[in-house]
């Protein structure tokens, strides 16, 4: 009897292992991966490394060229930027700022980790200690003796002609700075010695990648040392960084990061409203409604770590006293600053979609916008593709202010009898019009140039008769969860996912799945995974010149 049950159970693990399963579950499937590539550091991810590595008190200002949102995610721009002559002029502007702040009176004897026989001459021997140890932080590994030399020596000549020790350093500082090397996360690979003919990252390039996910910033001090030693080719060695990592307070702040680019957050930027007909919808208001959102989100998914798919249902938020007097609720803490509110249960407030940062931003800025918010579920939660309306739309029907329709469920229905509209708006209103209860500012209405407003509606099928209907609707979408793990898996490789991926999302989605729809236990599984350091040798001549073996590369034919 004994004898059978082995057998048997030899049986069921080799047909799990047919199938790609195993006692653990699903079995991460094979990936090629993708050519080694470069991406320029983001603003935001800028300012977290300079923060990183000279402390909170450096300020500065200036803009960024902006990138192309691709395939949904600002981050997939990066790939293809290129740096403008305009550009390069304003990050060297920073780079000098930043290096001016870093070795002033205030902030040397914290930054600079010697002092010089002579403040007054160069001392080759103190500024050699400081870009060995600065160096190592900005380019994210190791400088080669070159690099080095190279920075000593501008130090030498400048502190000699200046007769100034920390201007010489200023002065190579912000020359590091303003190069490819710290401008640009750089694939770096090398051959993989277990598999002939195959590359792999360096362990330097898997701590770059791993902490612009994780914290979208730079490499610490420990991650660096953990690749110098070569523990994160190791499973346990890997496992230990990525656990480090995700118990960080600075996991908030990589979170923030991806949330900001999924739910296209740069659209704040842009964001203007009717003074007239919004009063209360000022600049700091803007500025509150999109921090609200990013609050929401770290305290559900960070700090709670609880189901994902809950945040478009849950009532409990933040407010400032700007956000109060919209959502016409108690200001909080009467010296202002956020606090913490839940609405009521039988509120038809309830989850992101229902906050005033999504109602405002997807709106027109004199009147709400069904159509847009409705096209903003469906590409930006659910990840469907809506087309833009053709150019010769007549919109003077639906913009007609003497029109006998008067509220925007009434003159949608005649606006979409045109055959060219109907398609689309078939996909958008129907969900957009259970908002219909919130203004153009997300100040809440019951009725629209007097007449009562029907907020009723479906969502793929699903009926609802109000918000809260449709914010129930959306959580339960099967599309929002598996919507956040392709646009997580492609923001953390970096790059679009196609057809080659499909396996390995899958992988993911049941992973995410069985883990409570836990947004860390996600990340987490991402960064232990294979997949995500995975590469492939470049597919030409051309390409295999852009990424070296030492980490260096021809970025300069890029800028």
């Amino acid at each position: 009897m004994r004898l059978q049950n082995k057998r048997s159970l030899r049986g069921l693990v080799l047909a799990a292992s047919l199938l790609g399963l195993s006692a653990c579950g699903p079995t991460e499937p094979v990936s090629q991966g993708a050519p080694p590539d470069m991406r320029r550091l983001t603003e935001e991810q800028y300012r977290n490394t300079v923060a990183d590595i000279f402390g909170p008190t450096i300020t500065y200002g200036g803009r960024f060229d902006p990138l192309t949102r691709t395939d949904g995610l600002l981050t997939l721009g990066a790939r293809t930027a290129r740096v403008t002559p305009a550009g390069f002029e304003q990050y060297y502007a920073l780079a000098r700022s930043i290096a001016g702040q870093a070795v002033n009176e205030s902030n040397r004897d914290t930054i600079v980790p010697c002092k010089p026989a002579n403040a007054k001459d160069a001392d080759d021997t103190c500024a050699k200690q400081f870009f060995t140890e600065v160096g190592r932080l900005l380019y994210r590994r190791p400088l080669n003796t070159e690099e080095v030399n190279l920075a000593v020596t501008s130090a030498h000549e400048v502190a000699t002609t200046r007769k100034d020790f920390y201007q010489g350093l200023a002065y190579s500082l912000a020359g590091m700075m303003a190069t490819p090397k710290f401008l640009f996360v750089i694939d770096s690979t090398e051959g993989d010695a277990a598999k002939a003919g195959d590359i792999r990252l360096t362990n330097y390039a898997k701590a770059s990648r791993l902490s612009f996910l994780l914290w979208n910033s730079a490499p610490d001090e420990m991650l660096l040392t953990a690749a110098e030693k070569g523990e994160l080719n190791t499973k346990s060695g890997l496992d230990k960084q990525v656990d480090r990592m995700i118990a960080s307070p600075k996991l908030a702040g990589g979170v923030r990061a991806f949330f900001t680019d999924f739910l296209d957050l740069a659209k704040f930027e842009t964001l203007e409203k009717d003074p007239v007909i919004y009063p209360a919808f000022g600049a700091r208001a803007g500025e509150d409604a999109r921090e609200q959102i990013l609050r929401t989100i770290t305290d559900h998914v960070v700090t709670r770590n609880l189901d994902y798919r809950d945040l478009y249902t849950t009532h409990r938020t933040f407010v400032t006293p700007s956000l109060a007097r919209i959502y016409q609720i108690p200001a909080g803490r009467p010296e202002g600053g956020w606090s913490a509110y839940e609405f009521p249960k039988d509120d038809p407030r309830g989850g992101l979609v229902t906050q005033i940062g999504f109602l405002a931003v997807n709106s027109h800025p004199g009147r709400s916008s069904p159509t847009i918010r409705g096209k903003a579920i469906r590409e930006t939660l659910l990840c469907q593709h809506v087309p833009d309306p053709p150019g010769d739309v007549d919109f003077s029907l639906f913009n007609d202010p003497n029109s006998p329709h008067k509220t925007a469920r009434q003159r949608l229905t005649a606006h979409a009898v045109t055959p060219t509209c109907a398609g689309c708006h078939k996909v958008t209103d129907p969900i957009g019009l259970g908002l219909e209860n919130f203004d153009g500012a997300g100040a809440l209405r019951t009725t629209e140039s007097d007449e009562k407003i029907d907020p009723t509606g479906d969502l793929d099928g699903i009926p609802f008769k109000d918000a809260a209907g449709l914010s129930t609707a959306v959580r339960n979408n099967p599309s929002v969860p598996t919507c956040l793990v392709n646009r997580m898996f492609a923001y953390a490789v970096g790059r679009p996912t196609d057809r080659t991926d499909k396996d390995t999302i899958q992988y993911f989605q049941t992973a995410f799945e069985k883990s409570g729809y836990r947004v860390p236990e996600l990340l987490r599984d991402i960064a232990r995974s294979e997949t995500f350091y995975k590469v492939s040798p470049p597919k030409s001549a051309a390409a295999a010149e852009a990424t070296t073996t030492d980490g260096h590369a021809s970025k300069e034919n890029k800028s």
